[in-house]
């Protein structure tokens, strides 16, 4: 719903979705392995020709910082103004990704608000390019839909239904001791 609002509000011609490999300031959130989350993000996305998937940085391996994945897309489409979408409960941590300035100058920012993190202030980062979208505002983590599957609660309505059939397919997300 997300990648949606933000497509549709700030007109974009196409959204490449980019699972991280490990994401630098989440050091302990990867619970499922790199193989199952493309196949999931494939599977919620497959019938919809506005976004496209990525596995940039899954190929990569390692640590997955930004201004890696926005120089290689700078790369792709040399011409094209880029963006990076995030959640409005990153632009506190905005000043601690690595090489911000540079990712300043490479991509505009469009941020989502979430529940319980409403955005007070801009960063103070030279060249910062940020745009809001006003999108569906919903209370909804990973941490929680994990912990959902686990107390065997449905995932309907939170997650594409394509989704939730490989989550189910493949016993992801249980605990198997």
């Amino acid at each position: 719903m997300a990648a949606q609002d933000a497509y549709e509000q700030q007109k974009l011609d196409r959204l490449i979705l980019v699972p991280a490999a490990q994401a630098p300031l989440k050091p302990n959130d990867v619970l499922s392995s790199a193989d199952d989350r493309l196949a999931m993000l494939h599977a919620a996305v497959e019938w919809d020709r506005r976004f496209e998937v990525s596995d940039f940085e899954l190929r990569r391996g390692g640590i997955s910082y930004t201004i890696d994945s926005a120089r290689h897309f700078r790369t792709l489409y040399p011409n094209d103004d880029l963006y990076w979408i995030i959640g409005g409960d990153q632009l506190p941590q905005l000043h601690l990704w690595k090489d911000i300035v540079e990712l300043a100058r490479i991509v505009e920012f469009i941020f989502l608000e979430r529940p319980g993190f409403p955005v007070k202030a801009q960063p103070d980062i030279p060249g910062l390019r940020l745009h809001r979208c006003d999108g569906h505002l919903l209370a909804i983590s990973s941490t929680e839909l994990r912990e959902r599957v686990q107390h065997d609660l449905s995932l309907d309505y939170f997650v594409p239904h394509k989704a939730i059939v490989y989550i189910r397919e493949k016993s992801l997300y249980r605990d198997h001791s």
